[in-house]
């Protein structure tokens, strides 16, 4: 009989762990693939949606086009999972599984800050990218405001990113004068794990006339003052907010055993990534293991997950311990994409190396996404269009 193997989520670290598995193992996988959507979208595709360097159709990669031997792909939302018995229910049915993969991810709360739903916007999904596309060509003057609303979300760069992008934006439209451009982050640099990158962000800010609010959330949005109030109290006057919501554990992960007490996100061996459940695994964003929640250290772990199940089945030897390592393209705007390697659980502390701006990252980039949808989805793509 052969070992059924069943994955929740379908991003980075769902899609590396289910070709790997397929790769090795061909037919002989019984391998179900769960998501609620049907199309992946990379995280920094949002931005080029946001900005107009990409229509939406052309950066949703479907599920349909996942073919790998011994994969079965399901969308449908998942409703409970019963950790210990390795059991999902869905909409769709339940599925038992002899290992079981939790990587659903994180999910955002825009309705956790008050008044960002109804003053504010958010880039982080695929529909606020959208709105966002039409909503910018209308700020013409006035403060802008970047803001972040807790303190752990997904790809710390983003909003460096989205600051220095929107000031090409209103450039080009020769309105960036009549502007000002604030990034209110929870941290006291903005990449800190790097300080020359953090080094590199704050020279172009301070260039492009950036302001840097170091170490404080938004804590509320006033919309009828147009103010966003930060968690000291202090406000800021805005005409464009540019939230990154709260983000939390999904609601089916909190309402399983994989959470106990106030824990804000599951917890798992930080060398196996298992859970405190043999055969349960917890990958990406959905876990507390200490990394970033980005797609690059989702893809890391479930290359670790993915050899120790093939360990188990084959009889071969464990992996070595997951190291939290990965690489982050940054845009600095200006047509230039920088680059962070990091590792945070190799050493005693997390380090991490800057590389330069430059176009041949611009060409590394690129590269990440299409090999990715290559790898994936079998088929060729360009972040360019």
């Amino acid at each position: 009989m052969k070992t059924r193997v069943v994955v929740l989520g379908a991003g980075f670290g769902g899609l590396e762990l289910t070709t790997i598995l397929s790769d090795a193992l061909g037919d002989a996988l019984d391998l179900v693939l769960i998501d609620k959507g049907d199309a992946f979208v990379f995280g920094f595709s949002k931005l080029d949606v946001m900005f107009g360097r990409q229509q939406p159709a052309a950066v949703r990669h479907a599920y349909r086009d996942i073919v790998k031997p011994g994969v079965r792909f399901v969308q449908t939302a998942v409703r409970s999972i019963d950790a210990e018995a390795k059991r999902t229910v869905t909409d769709a049915g339940a599925f038992d599984a002899d290992i079981l993969v939790v990587a659903l991810g994180a999910d955002i709360h825009p309705e956790a800050t008050p008044g960002l739903v109804e003053g504010g916007n958010e880039f982080y999904t695929v529909a606020g990218a959208e709105a966002l596309r039409d909503v910018l060509p209308t700020f013409e003057r006035g403060p802008a405001i970047v803001g972040v609303c807790g303190k752990s979300f997904k790809c710390p760069p983003a909003p460096s990113e989205c600051a220095l992008l929107l000031h090409d934006y209103l450039s080009a439209r020769g309105v960036r004068d009549n502007c000002e451009i604030s990034i209110v982050m929870p941290f006291g640099k903005p990449i800190p794990p790097s300080p020359d990158t953090s080094e590199a962000l704050l020279a172009a800010f301070a260039e492009r006339g950036i302001r840097f609010v170091k170490d404080h959330l938004v804590a509320s949005l006033d919309p009828a003052r147009k103010v966003a109030i930060l968690d000291d109290g202090s406000e800021m006057p805005y005409a464009l907010f540019l939230g990154i919501p709260v983000h939390r554990v999904p609601k089916v992960v909190q309402e399983s055993a994989l959470i106990e007490g106030d824990q804000a996100w599951v917890l798992v061996n930080k060398q196996t990534l298992e859970t405190r459940f043999p055969g349960v695994y917890a990958v990406g964003d959905v876990n507390g293991v200490g990394t970033p929640k980005a797609g690059v250290f989702a893809e890391g772990a479930a290359r670790v997950v993915a050899s120790a199940i093939l360990a188990t089945l084959r009889g071969g030897e464990a992996p070595g311990p997951y190291e939290g390592a990965g690489s982050c393209y940054i845009e600095f705007g200006g047509e230039q994409v920088g680059r962070v390697d990091v590792n945070f659980l190799g050493g005693p502390k997390p380090t991490g190396t800057f590389q330069e701006p430059s176009l041949a990252l611009v060409a590394e980039k690129i590269h990440f996404g299409s090999s990715r949808v290559r790898r994936w989805f079998g088929r060729e793509w360009s972040m360019k269009g």
